[in-house]
């Protein structure tokens, strides 16, 4: 099956034998992707700190009317920092566990997030990647749950399942990461000390940065371009696994090599968005092994074109009409369609 094939399908059937394991593909590619270079680490972090350097500059200096551009140039070289801190969480960014966990915590930051929380929960992502109702990304909604929720939990719902996607990762944040009692044991503690350490910064930049800037400031140099950085956040993690032809799946049949492989999607953007994340996007081959360093997924992800490439979700590109794709028809979950959208749900119950 070639993924021409594919392309001309409108449900996936790429199916990987049932008794392949995650391990055998990971076999499959070549050792040097997993090594770990710290020139490249550093020096590509170093690059991101003055990327953002050079945004923060331009909104300081520059016209009002340049400064949308600069908003979007420094909310996606923040994203680029959030990146790095992933790196760090799956402990691909150097082989110090310390390290990892310092610059994580550095990078996540200026963008309020607690990085051992997201960790942690990010690693449960990877482990149950599109399980249903186990997944804690994107996971949608059955259709007795939708329909024995809450008005207001419908709407918002259809909101964040339809055109307003770019506000999905800030309910995640806020919803998830801030509450240590969820975790147990030493993960509890490092949460807690991730949680209070956000608040502790946000306590001292926020008031500080009012009274300097006023509120404005504010809003200039800190509230939009993180609302730029979470746009590209919902946007990379939405793309990554929801399509109408790849399904969430029950438990009972969920297969981890299928859903890595198969389950995951490898989209395109322009060249310097690509370049201020860290080829984020190339996401096959870190679902296949998160262990793989930002800079070897390319190589990794011609790897496993040239061994699995008929079971591999076909490349896109980012589009408003791959939005419209995702976001008309990938709303709630179907067992014979993979997706059930609000409109054929609605004519199905009247």
């Amino acid at each position: 099956m070639t993924i021409s094939t594919i392309k001309s399908q409108s449900t996936a059937s790429y199916q990987l034998d049932s008794n392949l394991k995650l391990r055998d593909i990971i076999n499959t590619l070549p050792k040097e992707v997993f090594v770990k270079d710290a020139r490249k680490a550093w020096f590509k972090l170093i690059i991101n700190v003055l990327c953002v350097g050079i945004g923060y500059w331009g909104l300081i200096v520059s016209p009002w009317f340049l400064l949308p551009i600069l908003w979007v140039f420094t909310g996606t070289a923040l994203q680029g920092f959030f990146v790095i801190a992933h790196d760090c969480g799956h402990r691909s960014f150097s082989n110090r566990n310390w390290v990892n966990d310092l610059v994580g915590h550095v990078m996540t930051l200026p963008l309020m997030y607690p990085f051992h929380a997201w960790r942690i929960l990010h690693n449960h992502h990877h482990k149950h990647t599109n399980k249903l109702k186990v997944d804690n990304t994107w996971d949608p909604f059955t259709t007795d749950l939708y329909d024995n929720s809450s008005f207001m939990m419908r709407w918002g719902y259809r909101r964040m399942r339809g055109r307003f996607w770019w506000i999905g990762s800030i309910l995640h944040w806020g919803m998830l990461h801030f509450n240590w009692r969820q975790f147990e044991g030493k993960q509890r503690q490092q949460v807690r000390f991730s949680v209070l350490l956000v608040a502790i910064t946000g306590a001292i930049v926020f008031p500080t940065l009012i009274i300097t800037t006023g509120l404005w400031g504010f809003v200039k140099f800190w509230l939009l371009p993180w609302m730029v950085y979470h746009f590209w956040m919902s946007t990379f993690t939405m793309f990554h696994h929801t399509m109408p032809e790849i399904p969430f799946t029950p438990e009972s049949t969920w297969n981890e090599a299928q859903a890595q492989l198969s389950g995951t999607v490898h989209c395109k953007y322009p060249w310097w968005v690509e370049f201020l994340c860290h080829d984020i996007n190339v996401h096959v081959p870190h679902h296949v092994c998160s262990a793989i360093p930002w800079y070897n997924l390319r190589p990794a992800y011609e790897s496993l074109k040239e061994n699995w490439g008929e079971y591999i979700y076909p490349e896109c590109e980012f589009s408003w009409s791959l939005v419209d794709k995702v976001a008309d028809r990938c709303h709630l979950y179907d067992l014979e369609n993979n997706y059930l959208s609000f409109k054929d749900h609605k004519a199905r119950t009247n």
